[in-house]
C-alpha cells in the first residue's frame, strides 16, 4: 500500500475530513472501515462524540428544545473547522471531547 493512502484508498487528509461530512453518521462508517490509521481512527471517533452528543442534546425535552438553535450553531461552526484542520492534516483536538474520543478508541 503506498504510503498517503490508507484502508479506505484515500489520502488521509481526504479520509479524516470526510469523517465530519454527515457527522456522527461518517464517523462509524470510518471506523469500522479505517482499521490502521490512527489519526483518520481519532477523527473518527471525535465526530461521534462531538456530533453525536449535540444530536442526544437537542433529543432531550424542555432542555434540549430551548438549546437546539444554539447547539445546531455551535455544531456548524464545528463542522466547518473541523473538516478544514482535518483536510489540512492537522489533528485538531476539541477539548473535553478529544479525551472522550482517545478513551473510546481505546476500548474499540
Amino acid at each position: 500500500m503506498p504510503e498517503g493512502k490508507k484502508s479506505t484508498g484515500l489520502s488521509k487528509n481526504v479520509a479524516s475530513a470526510l469523517c465530519y461530512v454527515a457527522g456522527w453518521v461518517t464517523g462509524i462508517i470510518f471506523l469500522l472501515i479505517e482499521k490502521k490509521d490512527e489519526d483518520i481512527r481519532f477523527h473518527a471517533m471525535q465526530s461521534i462524540v462531538t456530533f453525536g452528543g449535540l444530536t442526544i442534546l437537542t433529543m432531550v425535552p424542555v432542555i434540549g428544545w430551548i438549546l437546539s438553535p444554539f447547539a445546531m450553531i455551535l455544531g456548524f461552526i464545528l463542522w466547518l473547522v473541523l473538516i478544514i484542520k482535518a483536510y489540512q492534516g492537522q489533528r485538531f483536538e476539541l477539548p473535553v471531547v478529544a479525551g472522550y474520543a482517545k478513551k473510546f478508541l481505546k476500548k474499540v
